[in-house]
């Protein structure tokens, strides 16, 4: 489809120039005056509007200030043979993405007009991959129907309506960056940044750097300056995971920054100012970590503004089944390959396992079954547990793990020798020496 121009002028020969200009590119419409170009604006929906700023009735400005308060995402030109500073201040102010003086040069506007369009399509592409980031964090594509899961789901809702810092509890696995994400993608800065950083992925003088930058010569190796992790969220989110795990004199800058709204970024002499959200993280108990005198209380209370508990796996058995075809799903598409049927006896074999490594062990241990399940069916001897006495606990052999990975690259392969062992990393004659061991040939 066309992008839609709208050109608004009292002059019919500027009008007629245009449409003449533009016309076999773009779909075009003309008004000549405001009022008129606003009783088409619905029905013709244009991209970009085009506006004279001195014109009977309603002027070009009064016209450009409706516009971005009706239809914030349309772009406004502006055009005016008044080419003085205050005139190009005022348009500029008002939200115009640019100025053209008149008389027109028709390939200033050509120029113009494409770099708007441009413009626009990068922006929606951004908008539609940000949608995209943002769709699995929904809360109606969350995957829990359990008690205990939607509490927190509730939670997740209300932390989303404000700006507050929030504290996320857990075990190891349970998904707490979802739910800071799920927190973020649902609130009323989700176009903004989510910057994540695990704090023990660090040691302390390097996490400081990461998180608040630094000057160049701050350190040995500081050849340039660079932004941290603050800067980057912008009004966003700071997600710091494992914070529990930080040291006395990072809690102690971290605390400056809450407060403060500020941070030194490291050998910096000014200070900069930070608007992002803090959402933090642990698996530890942090009220027992303060008693000991290991986590500053102060800090403690500023980060649990509010509070956001994630049940363990163990705790929520009814979600097993729903969380099994999703996870099987979202990795079977990573594989390109259908997703699994997965067999009574494995899925009750899956329900009563406890699940210490929650989500994250459930995730790995059906990654591993999809390897070994041939015919596309997950039994019991597919699924590998820990600490498992059965024989369908059992680990499997290097062989029978090399036998179902050649199987799945040839599949992917489309049966194509070549191109399978070009995959495999292997000669022809090795692959075929592999499919006879594994009575694939």
């Amino acid at each position: 489809m066309a992008m839609r121009v709208l050109v608004v002028d009292d002059d019919p020969s500027i009008r007629e120039a245009l449409t003449r200009a533009l016309s076999e590119e773009l779909e075009l419409q003309t008004a000549p005056s405001a009022e008129a170009a606003l009783s088409g604006f619905a029905s013709f929906g244009p991209d970009v509007v085009l506006s004279d700023v001195r014109m009977p009735g309603m002027d070009g400005l009064a016209l450009l200030r409706l516009l971005r308060e009706r239809s914030p995402r349309v772009d406004v030109v502006m055009m005016s043979a008044f080419d003085d500073m205050p005139t190009v201040v005022a348009a500029m102010r008002e939200g115009a993405c640019d100025f053209l003086a008149k008389p027109l040069d028709l390939h200033d506007v050509r120029r113009v007009i494409t770099r708007v369009l441009d413009d626009r399509r990068t922006r929606e592409r951004s908008r539609l991959s940000r949608q995209d980031d943002a769709a699995p964090y929904q809360l109606d594509s969350l995957v829990g129907r359990d008690p205990a899961m939607v509490a927190t789901y509730k939670l997740v809702g209300q932390a989303a309506a404000v700006r507050s810092n929030v504290l996320v509890r857990g075990e190891t696995g349970t998904g707490k960056e979802l739910i800071a994400r799920a927190v973020h993608y649902n609130s009323a800065d989700k176009n903004d940044p989510f910057v994540a950083l695990n704090c023990t992925a660090l040691p302390s003088t390097l996490l400081e750097s990461e998180l608040f930058g630094h000057v160049k010569g701050a350190f040995t190796g500081a050849t340039g300056s660079r932004r941290g992790r603050f800067e980057l969220a912008a009004r966003g989110t700071i997600f710091l995971d494992e914070i529990g795990d930080t040291s006395a004199e990072f809690q102690t800058k971290l605390l400056r920054v809450l407060q403060e709204r500020e941070y030194y970024p490291v050998g910096a002499e000014r200070a900069e100012r930070t608007e992002a959200r803090v959402i933090a993280a642990t698996h530890r108990n942090l009220e027992d970590m303060i008693a000991a005198g290991t986590f500053r209380a102060d800090l403690y209370y500023r980060l649990r503004v509010l509070e956001i508990t994630v049940p363990a796996l163990r705790d929520r058995v009814a979600d097993i089944p729903l969380l099994v075809h999703h996870l099987l799903r979202v990795t079977s598409n990573a594989m390109h390959r259908a997703p699994p049927v997965v067999s009574d006896a494995a899925l009750a074999l899956l329900a009563q396992y406890p699940w210490p490594g929650n989500v994250r062990e459930l995730e790995n241990c059906l990654t591993r079954a999809l390897v070994l399940a041939r015919g596309n069916v997950i039994r019991p001897e597919h699924v590998v547990l820990a600490n498992s006495s059965s024989t369908s606990g059992a680990l499997p052999t290097l062989d029978v793990i090399e036998g179902a990975h050649v199987e799945r690259v040839m599949a992917a392969a489309g049966g194509n020798k070549s191109e399978a062992a070009r995959i495999l990393g292997v000669s022809r004659p090795r692959l075929d020496r592999l499919l006879a061991k594994h009575g694939l040939s």
